[in-house]
């Protein structure tokens, strides 16, 4: 609770008292991410999913209109993975995350930016984008992209080297 509490610091002057709208807030984002009966343990008790939770609460604390996440999957086991992409789609916000697992940016993202050195070098769907040629050409690997029944991308790294 109060990790997620942090995230209303931005609308308080200094010494300010939290108050019941704040508390209510961050109640009510606690129970969105499904952290609510975790409230009272310490953050450093709790998995890496669960840290991850709780941190996206106390961004929704701040009642964003847009979300700005590195790499938001990074370190959790797949179901944590899955859990908290789901869980982001569906809290009616903006996104914008850095992803670097093809398959899951393929199923949970509607547009996709491919940066090299910096710089955008390709943009649109996930069906447009996530191609045999350009994960060979952005990333030297090779893959097979293949399509599950929605029509979505599924991406086989091949365990040969690098592309020449």
């Amino acid at each position: 609770e109060e990790i997620a509490l942090m995230g209303r610091a931005p609308y308080k002057e200094s010494f300010e008292e939290d108050t019941e709208e704040d508390l209510a807030l961050v109640r009510a984002a606690l129970e969105r991410v499904g952290m609510a009966d975790a409230a009272e343990r310490s953050f450093n008790e709790l998995s890496g999913g669960e840290q991850q939770r709780v941190m996206l609460a106390r961004c929704l604390v701040q009642e964003p209109q847009l979300l700005i996440l590195d790499e938001p999957t990074n370190h959790l086991d797949i179901k944590y993975q899955l859990h908290l992409l789901h869980l982001v789609r569906g809290l009616g916000v903006g996104v914008i995350a850095a992803l670097h697992d093809m398959n899951l940016a393929a199923m949970f993202a509607d547009l996709l930016v491919v940066m090299q050195a910096g710089r955008i070098v390709r943009m649109g769907t996930p069906r447009e984008i996530i191609t045999e040629e350009m994960l060979a050409h952005i990333y030297g690997v090779r893959a097979q992209v293949t399509y599950d029944a929605a029509g979505l991308p599924l991406v086989s790294y091949r365990t040969e080297e690098r592309v020449p």
